[in-house]
């Protein structure tokens, strides 16, 4: 064996080969699932997509940085599923790009947040996480109430994910700045579209208690409040694998 590495050494065009072997060997690894993915998601004809709010906190939950201390994938082992709720399925992150699993968790999982706080209380949590709870480390992010949302570019970024499969219509992209600004609006008369164009279960409301403007704030917790909502197919009857 260390002849044959040493011999590799020694030649330029036999390291090449055996590096294209190797790297070959491990990506056919990689990508031959996909090729089951029908197979492994399960069918979920419930799953809505994210409204145009939903993508833009979405998109502010990635540049804060949320994901490095929060994931977003509950496990089946029992533990997990006894403290955060049923196990994540394939079919909840369909519609993500990127996907937030997470690799570690410095905070707890919010794969099941959805509509388990009030929005009053997501915007004080954000705004300063120790008025709620005194030992978070969790920093502060109260420029989010005062930082007025930019929809002009929410119908590029719709329009990106419908090329990677998210299925919005033609309508959808081309209301999207309206949209958003009316489902953190409910009086105001683009809320109606909303429901219209994403379900009568969309969440439509003052997210930051403040109709005055569109804030970051109200796209995030707009975000956080669907976590896990989207779809019915998570069971509460769910059972953890014990292990």
């Amino acid at each position: 064996m260390f002849g044959l590495h040493y011999n590799l050494e020694r030649s330029a065009i036999g390291m090449v080969v055996a590096i294209v072997l190797v790297a070959s060997i491990g990506g056919f690894i990689e990508i031959a699932p996909l090729f089951t993915i029908d197979e492994t998601v399960e069918a979920a004809p419930d799953m809505r997509i994210y409204t145009p709010l939903e993508v833009a906190g979405r998109n502010i939950y990635i540049r804060e940085g949320c994901y490095a201390c929060h994931s977003q994938m509950i496990r089946t082992l029992r533990d997990e599923v006894d403290r955060y709720g049923p196990y994540s399925l394939a079919v909840e992150s369909q519609y993500d790009h990127p996907m937030l699993w997470g690799s570690k968790r410095t905070g707890p999982d919010l794969a099941r947040l959805g509509n388990k706080y009030s929005d009053a209380w997501h915007s004080a949590h954000l705004d300063n996480p120790r008025d709620l709870v005194p030992e978070s480390k969790m920093p502060a992010y109260p420029w989010l109430l005062r930082t007025q949302l930019r929809t002009d570019d929410l119908a590029n970024h719709l329009a990106a994910l419908r090329t990677v499969g998210v299925p919005y219509t033609d309508e959808m992209i081309a209301y999207a700045s309206i949209d958003a600004f009316g489902q953190a609006n409910p009086e105001s008369a683009q809320a109606s579209g909303v429901a219209e164009r994403y379900g009568e279960a969309t969440n439509i409301r003052l997210f930051d208690a403040s109709g005055q403007r569109l804030t970051e704030m109200d796209a995030l917790v707009a975000y956080l409040q669907v976590l896990g909502t989207l779809t019915g197919a998570t069971a509460p009857t769910q059972t953890a694998e014990a292990e």
